[in-house]
């Protein structure tokens, strides 16, 4: 009798998950973006259970970002913070370092990015120039109740990323060339939106996209700001004023998504500390007295074009 009833709840088991993962392949038993992602990950991210990680998260973004930064988050303490961060961070790019990657011409294969990269793991760089691209829709702002405009703006970099990605969300994402690629790049950057370069560990412990985040629904930006963890890296740029040609209008005191420029006097003052070399403030300076500038301090560049 025990045996019987054994087998009959592994036999529902077993029909729950094929018909779960039936479902996640939209009606199929493995589409061909999936197995390229799974010959790509390796037998040891499938016993340690990233290759499902990287699943569940490229198959339902959206959803997997809502419940990181609505039920994960607000309830991390420092331990918990610094866990997450180190496996899942971003880089802030210029807008010439993301135009860059778009435009790649060689190929990159680094896996010694700690100077670039300072978390302990995903800092993998593995790139084909020119790198395909996808553009889908925005997980961030897909859990704000009023998002920004447009929302399909998130861009996928390189394979086999990219095709899980068409694959799995046609609806919501679409292919990209290169001349549409930067386009996505420039508006956003006229909107005074900052990229980022993303790493996770499920992610094959490397880059795999270019946000374009905005400072009202960007999960990293929020994780940072509200709750104080340390999950984008400086570009290596800082802001500068031309205090000579500022007008004290206060637009990139409202633009800086770090809080990081307030006025003094008759001209803003950027706090060296809080700013990340962004270049969101640049693009909104209605006198153009606002330029990054190069400084140490604040780490090492991700320019593709330095790297080989």
């Amino acid at each position: 009798m025990f045996g019987t009833i054994l087998l009959i709840a592994l036999g529902v088991l077993l029909v729950t998950m094929l018909g779960l993962w039936v479902f996640g392949e939209r009606g199929r038993l493995l589409r061909p973006s999936t197995w390229k992602a799974l010959r790509t990950i390796g037998l040891h991210n499938l016993l340690n259970l990233n290759a499902l990680h990287m699943y569940v998260y490229g198959r339902w973004t959206n959803q997997y970002l809502n419940v990181y930064i609505h039920r994960i988050v607000p309830r991390l303490d420092e331990r918990g913070k610094k866990w997450w961060r180190d496996r899942y961070h971003g880089k802030v790019l210029t807008q010439e370092q993301a135009e860059a990657i778009i435009m790649l011409d060689h190929d990159i294969a680094r896996r010694d990015l700690e100077q670039i990269i300072p978390y302990p793991m995903a800092r993998d760089l593995i790139l084909k120039g020119p790198p395909d691209v996808a553009a889908y829709e925005c997980g961030c702002r897909h859990t704000r109740a009023n998002p920004c405009k447009p929302t399909q703006v998130c861009m996928v970099i390189g394979q086999p990323f990219v095709d899980l990605m068409l694959e799995h969300n046609p609806q919501s994402s679409r292919r990209l060339t290169q001349a549409e690629a930067l386009e996505l790049l420039r508006a956003e950057h006229e909107r005074g939106h900052l990229h980022s370069a993303l790493f996770k560990d499920a992610m094959l412990d490397r880059f795999y996209a270019i946000c374009n985040c905005c400072k009202c629904c960007c999960t990293g930006i929020e994780t940072m700001v509200k709750y104080g963890s340390p999950v984008l890296a400086s570009s290596g740029y800082v802001s500068q004023v031309d205090a000579e040609n500022c007008t004290n209008c206060g637009v990139c005191v409202e633009t800086c998504p770090f809080g990081a420029l307030s006025m003094m006097d008759q001209a803003a003052v950027v706090n060296w500390e809080k700013c990340m070399g962004c270049g969101a403030c640049t693009s909104q300076c209605p006198t153009e007295c606002l330029t990054l500038v190069r400084d140490e301090r604040k780490g090492i560049p991700m320019d593709v074009r330095l790297l080989i």
